[in-house]
């Protein structure tokens, strides 16, 4: 790919690597000539602004690759839907929208004042009480531990 839009064939693969990981963001030319290798519309390449309708629409698209995200349509009015069925990101992403609804529809009933659902939504997911976030160790670290103890915990057996 980098050779494709004019790289040197030493530094393609670098230099494709920095645009991936973010290191370096590529120049409006550049995301041209990638998008025109590729077949695809530059603005499926860059970072979605979600401030235009064209940036959110690239969003959505990415949410249906990544979460199965549907389009549809009900009672004459689009809907996006999530199915738990698309496998675990799509089912956790389905029950955030359900926390998200629940507030909402708190908020349509009156039962929480709109600083109230906007202190939701700004420390999202702090003040979320449908799940419970725990923090995981890293699997280097888990192992490092398990070692470490290797002879205790054996002792306990």
């Amino acid at each position: 790919l980098g050779t494709a839009v004019g790289f040197p064939e030493r530094s393609a693969d670098v230099r494709l690597a920095q645009y991936e990981t973010g290191s370096r963001k590529p120049k409006a030319d550049l995301t041209a000539a990638l998008a025109q290798v590729l077949d695809v519309s530059p603005q499926a390449l860059d970072v979605p602004d979600i401030d235009s309708q064209i940036g959110l629409m690239h969003t959505l698209f990415t949410l249906e690759d990544v979460y199965g995200l549907t389009v549809s349509e009900a009672d004459g009015e689009v809907c996006l839907k999530v199915s738990k069925d698309n496998g675990k990101e799509a089912y956790e992403l389905l029950q955030m929208l359900h926390a998200w609804k629940e507030q909402a529809d708190k908020l349509s009933a009156g039962e929480i004042s709109k600083d109230d659902y906007d202190r939701w939504r700004y420390y999202y997911p702090k003040y979320n009480t449908t799940q419970l976030w725990t923090k995981v160790p890293s699997q280097e670290l888990s192992d490092t531990l398990v070692e470490a103890f290797q002879d205790k915990l054996k002792k306990d057996k």
